[in-house]
C-alpha cells in the first residue's frame, strides 16, 4: 500500500483531495484560505532555503563576530540561506554559571556582547551575509532575562513574583528571572526591543527561545508590528506548539521527529549516549514506519502552510544529549537525508559540516571546529542543499509536493516520493540494523527516467538496502 500525506499541507504540501489526486499545487496567492490556514505570508526566499545555527562563542578562536564574518564566503559557498545567531546579547553576571555564563541569561536587550566585538561589527557582519545572498536572524529570549538586566531595576514590575514578592526563575535555570506577560507596558518594551534590530541592524527575523512558555496572543500581537517594519519577516519559534504557528510564526521546532529519529536509532542498536547518570536512555522500541504516523498527526494538528524545522543536531542537543553520532550512530546520513526530503526546513549546527563529533562547553569558552581542510561531510552538505534549492518537490509549506511513502514487508525501511510539476524527488532508506530486501506490499514509486543524484547514474530500484544506506533519486 502506499500513503499520501498531501494534508502535510502545514509543512510541506499543497492539500490535495483524499483519493490522492496528484498535479500542480496551485501558488500561494491562488489558494482560497480558510481558518485551518495559517495566517502567516512566508517569504518566498524560505521556501527551498537552509538555515544555519552559528554558535559564535565556538565559531571560531577569537569567538568575535569579525572572525566569523571570514568564514561567510564559505558558508554561501556550502549552500547555507538563513544565518541563525545565537544570543549576540551581553551576558548577565548576577548568578552567571560558569565562567562566561549562558547566552539565554541577557543583561541589555538593545546592545551587543563586548566578547564578541562591537554593535557596528555586527552590522558590518549582516550587511556582508546580506551581499552573500544570506539572511540573519537573532535568537531572542522573550521568556525570562539575566538577573541583573537594566529592566530588573528600572521596570521591577516587568517581572513575575512568588508569593513573597519576590522575582522567580523557571526550571533549573537559576540565573534569570521571568517575565509577567499580564503587564502591557513589558510587552510594548520586548516588541521595541525586537524592532531595534530590525532597523538599526537590519537583521531579518527572530528565532525565538522557549516560545511556548510566553502567550500565544503575545506573538500574534507582535508579528504584525515587526511585520510592519520588516516586511519580508521570518519568525522560528524553538517550540512544537500549533498554535503558535497560526499567526505568529513562520516555523516551529519538529522536536517530536527528533524524538523518533532517537527511537528508531535505539531499536536499531545505535544510540549510544550516555546521560548524568551514566546510563544510556530507554526507548521503546520504534521502527522506520512510525514515520507515516507522526507526519499524519502533525498535518492534523498544524495550521496548513506552515513550517517545521528538521534536525540531527543543534546546540541543545549537541551540549546536553550528545552528537548527531552519539545518538543516531551509522544511521545519522540517512537521517540527514530525512532531514532535507521530508516536508519542512532543514537546518545545520556549528561544526556539522566538518563531522565534528563533540559536545561544545555551553557556559565556557572551547576549540573551534577544524574548517579546513574541507572533507567528505562538506561536500555532504553541499550536495543535500544544492538539492534543497534545486527541487521544488522539496519546497516547503504550499509550494512543496506531496509526501507519498510506499509499504514494504521491512519496517526499517522507509521510501517515499514527493513530486512538483517537474520536479520529483524519491527517497530509499534502510533504518535498521540488518540488510533489508526491497519488497513492496502495494504500490512501488516510478523510477523511470530519473537519476542516482549522488551518483549521477540512471536510476535503477534497488534490491536490497543495507543499515543506513540511503539513496535519492531526482528528476
Amino acid at each position: 500500500m502506499r500513503r499520501i500525506f498531501s494534508a502535510i499541507g502545514m509543512i510541506g504540501a499543497l492539500l490535495f483531495s483524499a483519493c490522492g489526486t496528484k498535479g500542480n499545487a496551485a501558488k500561494e496567492t491562488d489558494v482560497e484560505r480558510d481558518s485551518t490556514y495559517t495566517t502567516v505570508k512566508h517569504p518566498e526566499w524560505s521556501r527551498n532555503a537552509v538555515i544555519y545555527e552559528v554558535n559564535l562563542r565556538q565559531y571560531t578562536d577569537s569567538g568575535t563576530v569579525t572572525a566569523f564574518a571570514d568564514h561567510l564566503p564559505r558558508l554561501r559557498e556550502l549552500g547555507v540561506d538563513i544565518l541563525w545567531m545565537m544570543p549576540i546579547h551581553p551576558i548577565s553576571k548576577q548568578d552567571r554559571k560558569g565562567t562566561l555564563g549562558s547566552y539565554y541569561s541577557v543583561a541589555d536587550y538593545t546592545a551587543f556582547n563586548p566578547e564578541f566585538g562591537t554593535i557596528d561589527q555586527f552590522k558590518e557582519m549582516v550587511k556582508k551575509a546580506h551581499d552573500n545572498g544570506m539572511k540573519v536572524i537573532l535568537d531572542w529570549v522573550p521568556n525570562h532575562s539575566g538577573r541583573d538586566n537594566k529592566w530588573v531595576t528600572e521596570h521591577p514590575d516587568w517581572y513575575e513574583k512568588d508569593s513573597l514578592g519576590n522575582m522567580q526563575g523557571v526550571y533549573d535555570w537559576t540565573d534569570v528571572y521571568v517575565f509577567d506577560y499580564s503587564n502591557p507596558e513589558m510587552r510594548k518594551g520586548m516588541i521595541d526591543a525586537m524592532k531595534f534590530w530590525l532597523t538599526d541592524v537590519d537583521v531579518d527575523g527572530f528565532r525565538c527561545d522557549v516560545a511556548m512558555e510566553v502567550p500565544t496572543d503575545f506573538w500574534d500581537e507582535a508579528r504584525p508590528q515587526l511585520q510592519e517594519v520588516k516586511p519580508e519577516l521570518f519568525m522560528l519559534a524553538e517550540a512544537s506548539k500549533p498554535e503558535l504557528q497560526k499567526n505568529g510564526f513562520d516555523m516551529g521546532y519538529n522536536w517530536p521527529m527528533k524524538d523518533l529519529f532517537s527511537a528508531i536509532a535505539a531499536t536499531s542498536g545505535q544510540y549510544t549516549y550516555k546521560g548524568a547518570d551514566g546510563k544510556v536512555k530507554e526507548f521503546p522500541e520504534t521502527h522506520a514506519t512510525a514515520i507515516d504516523k507522526l507526519l499524519a498527526e502533525q498535518a492534523a494538528e498544524y495550521p496548513k502552510d506552515t513550517y517545521l524545522m528538521n534536525m540531527v543536531t543543534n546546540h541543545d542537543l549537541n551540549s546536553w544529549e550528545g552528537t548527531e553520532f552519539d545518538r543516531l550512530g551509522n544511521l545519522t546520513n540517512a537521517f540527514a537525508v530525512l532531514s532535507y526530503t521530508l516536508p519542512g526546513m532543514p537546518m545545520l549546527y556549528t561544526g556539522q559540516e566538518t563531522g565534528l563529533n563533540r559536545a561544545f562547553e555551553f557556559f565556557e569558552k572551547d576549540k573551534a571546529p577544524q574548517w579546513e581542510p574541507r572533507n567528505e561531510y562538506f561536500t555532504f552538505y553541499q550536495r543535500l542543499n544544492g538539492l534543497k534549492h534545486s527541487q521544488q518537490a522539496l519546497a516547503a509549506g504550499l509550494e512543496g509536493g506531496e509526501l507519498v511513502s510506499y509499504a514494504t514487508e521491512n519496517p526499517d525501511l522507509y521510501i517515499f516520493s514527493r513530486e512538483k510539476g517537474d520536479s520529483k524527488v524519491v527517497v530509499f532508506t534502510n533504518l535498521g540494523k540488518e540488510t533489508a530486501a526491497v519488497t513492496f506490499t502495494g504500490d512501488k514509486p516510478s523510477v523511470d527516467g530519473m537519476t542516482n543524484f549522488f551518483s549521477t547514474q540512471k536510476a535503477e530500484m534497488p534490491a536490497e538496502l543495507a543499515p543506513g544506506e540511503y539513496i535519492v533519486l531526482t528528476k
